[in-house]
């Protein structure tokens, strides 16, 4: 194959990680830089440019990427385009896909991080086979990627798939980032954690906890799953409150889609029994009587320092130098429409 390779670049407000990927998924190298130190989008490719075309030299990669594919916050697929990317440095709308696409010579596909996450999922991890399920990453944010008959949803502008800021608190809810009041992301991501953890510590003022040796303003989501496992009580409680929201919440998505499973990403998807017991009980519980049981909960199997990289690589199968149309509905690429490599026999 002429062009066995494609680059993934996950595109963060602090770093920047790539990495070249072959069709298995398989991340040969890959690098990072930051994102922030640079004064112009400009500087910021070229930096960019500089640092993957060394890996791509020492990699043997040099004429034989196929596309580029990007994972950016407001990302839009149909654009090429950065939109209100409110944690990075530049000016918005910035016409990312064009400016890589010109600098490497390469076909460049570009969509918003958790829609890369989803992509990566479907092709290389858990919702291999899957056409129908909703990806939801648990970071410093919550994102969701929706994917209907194999193809991910992007609406008709290319935002569509925010479920993290699906309103879960309609009295008193808590301040989100978005502007708006009770998103599901002002609870169920690793800083809701923790400010769960601080409300809970000041509601329960008498109740011993491990948490409160630690600085109320420093305490992370880490620091509750730590407490829980050595056995705290009140870090449980945050876990059985987290796991409750958000069960309820995957209750009400299934409604829209009948997914066939909810895939989680992220640091929080980690917690185990402490977040995913109190989970399934609650999405049962709120769950409407068709979809009882039928729905599975499951974890990303895309090693943790890969996923980003192979999330956006998946993209990078499809890429393309000009962007799509709205009115061409994207396709996430599976194992099967990916180029085939003969197996190594050695």
């Amino acid at each position: 194959m002429s062009k066995p390779y494609v680059v993934g670049i996950d595109i963060g407000g602090t770093n920047t990680v790539f990495g070249i990927v072959d069709a298995r998924g398989v991340v040969l190298a890959s690098s990072s830089i930051k994102t922030r130190k640079h004064a112009t989008v400009e500087a910021y490719i070229d930096e960019l440019h500089t640092e993957l075309t060394k890996l791509m030299e020492v990699n043997d990669a040099i004429d034989k990427i196929h596309g580029i594919g990007i994972g950016a916050p407001n990302a839009n697929y149909y654009t090429g385009t950065i939109e209100q990317g409110v944690n990075l440095p530049w000016p918005t709308p910035i016409p990312l896909a064009q400016l890589v696409s010109e600098k490497f010579g390469i076909p460049v596909s570009i969509t918003n991080d958790a829609n890369a996450a989803a992509i990566g999922e479907m092709t290389y991890g858990a919702a291999r086979g899957l056409k129908d399920f909703i990806m939801i990453t648990l970071g410093t944010g919550v994102g969701s990627g929706i994917v209907i008959n194999g193809q991910l949803v992007y609406g008709h502008d290319g935002f569509a798939g925010e479920l993290g800021h699906v309103i879960v608190k309609r009295s008193n809810g808590r301040l989100c980032g978005c502007g708006r009041t009770g998103c599901l992301e002002a609870y169920c991501s690793a800083t809701g954690v923790a400010r769960t953890a601080r409300e809970f510590l000041e509601a329960r003022a008498n109740e011993p906890s491990l948490l409160r040796n630690i600085p109320t303003d420093e305490i992370t989501s880490k620091d509750v799953y730590d407490a829980a496992i050595a056995g705290d009580k009140l870090a449980k409680d945050i876990f059985e409150y987290t796991g409750d929201i958000l069960g309820a919440a995957l209750a009400d998505f299934t409604v829209f889609s009948a997914p066939e499973a909810f895939i989680l990403f992220g640091g929080l998807a980690k917690s185990g029994e402490l977040l995913m017991k109190p989970l399934r009980n609650s999405l049962e519980k709120n769950m409407m009587n068709i979809w009882k049981n039928k729905v599975k909960v499951l974890i990303s199997e895309l090693k943790e320092a890969d996923a980003a990289v192979l999330g956006a690589s998946a993209l990078g199968w499809e890429a393309k130098f000009t962007a799509p149309t709205a009115s061409a509905v994207p396709v996430a690429p599976t194992p099967a429409t990916l180029p085939q490599q003969p197996l190594n026999q050695n």
